[in-house]
């Protein structure tokens, strides 16, 4: 039977865009469930602020009534007036190994994209640079972050056979945690902290750093406010994004520096959870919640999540007293490696500071981009 490409409208479609993934990645290794709790809530047009700033369309392939892909389609208006752009989305693209169904797919997105006045489609890419963006091209054998996309290798031939090309690269640093503090860093250390009168923030409790979510926010407004496809976070959407990410936070891996009582620097890691998240099948009820959180304790892995310094205070040693905090916390906690997050490739300054440190790229993930004609 010939191919339906059907939008979704219905509570029931809406699942089944949601639990597709599930199907495809059922003997996939490596891949990692989202968080069920959290993909409903992303969906809700009630409850995602992103909604309010963009058009959307999310769509499902069936054929002879078998659920075979799902794609779905957005256009960040805030985003393209930030960017002087005409840009379109894709995101949440799944599929098995079928050109048909992914050419259906994506060329329903383009035709849509182009009646909104759209020049160029980029992905995969969501609402914002908070939610998953571009595809693994290399590190197939590792296990996907909380944050990133896990795809299968095929996905890539897909796209470029469909005349889809790169936008942008992001690389991702393994860095083993070290023994011992450099005594160069130490240096470092004791002189900036003699010399400014900054205070390092650490937390024990949860509960501790909720007061400080907003603020940091704001600073990573400051400090995002020229990378790739950042868009600055309204108030609403910080509590969010507050609300999405700091229960699953680990208070021990939240740093900040603060001056006078401005946090002037930050850096927000947490254990990785993909192990414990698997394991509970992206539920975190009745029982989910425990096995993620026994995997957060078994883990040797620490996954950097987002940091920042105002633009005022680069260059001052910062960088080193968060650094060094970071390291302290890891080896008490017992953990052997770090994963950087992924930086743009083209983001030189930071490349070389992780390669000074001893890191190593172990993955490479694409966002790709086509000319709509």
């Amino acid at each position: 039977m010939s191919l339906e490409i059907r939008e979704v409208k219905t509570r029931k479609e809406l699942r089944e865009f949601i639990y597709l993934p599930s199907k495809i990645h059922r003997d996939h290794a490596n891949w990692v469930p989202p968080i069920y709790a959290d993909e409903w809530r992303y969906f809700n047009p009630k409850k995602n602020r992103a909604f309010s700033h963009c058009n959307t369309v999310l769509l499902i392939a069936y054929r002879n009534s078998e659920t075979l892909g799902r794609i779905m389609g957005v256009i960040n208006h805030r985003s393209n007036e930030y960017w002087q752009e005409k840009n379109g989305r894709f995101s949440n693209f799944e599929c098995w190994n079928d050109q048909e169904v992914a050419h259906q797919l994506l060329a329903y997105i383009e035709e849509w994209a182009k009646t909104e006045g759209m020049n160029k489609i980029i992905g995969p890419y969501g609402f914002s640079n908070q939610d998953p963006q571009g595809f693994l091209m290399e590190g197939f054998g590792y296990p996907p972050t909380v944050a990133t996309n896990c795809n299968f290798e095929y996905m890539i031939q897909l796209l470029e056979n469909e005349r889809y090309t790169k936008e942008v690269d992001y690389v991702v640093y393994k860095l083993d945690i070290p023994s011992e503090i450099p005594e160069i860093y130490r240096k470092i250390y004791q002189r900036v902290i003699k010399r400014e009168s900054y205070e390092i923030v650490e937390f024990s409790k949860r509960r501790k750093f909720r007061p400080c979510i907003i603020p940091v926010l704001r600073l990573l407004n400051e400090c995002f406010k020229d990378i790739y496809g950042f868009v600055p976070l309204d108030e609403q959407e910080m509590n969010q994004l507050a609300r999405r990410y700091v229960r699953i936070l680990d208070p021990r891996f939240i740093k900040l520096i603060t001056k006078n009582e401005e946090v002037v620097a930050f850096n927000i890691a947490m254990p990785n959870l993909s192990d414990g998240i698997r394991k509970s099948k992206g539920r975190l009820f009745p029982f989910g919640i425990f096995k993620i959180l026994k995997a957060a304790k078994k883990t040797k892995q620490l996954d950097s999540l987002v940091g920042g310094i105002k633009e005022e205070y680069r260059g001052r040693g910062l960088d080193v007293l968060i650094a060094i905090k970071s390291v302290e916390s890891a080896k008490k906690a017992g953990f052997e490696f770090v994963d950087s997050h992924h930086e743009l490739e083209t983001n030189l300054k930071v490349r070389a500071e992780m390669e000074r440190l001893g890191g190593k790229v172990y993955k490479r993930l694409r966002v790709f981009q086509k000319k709509l004609k």
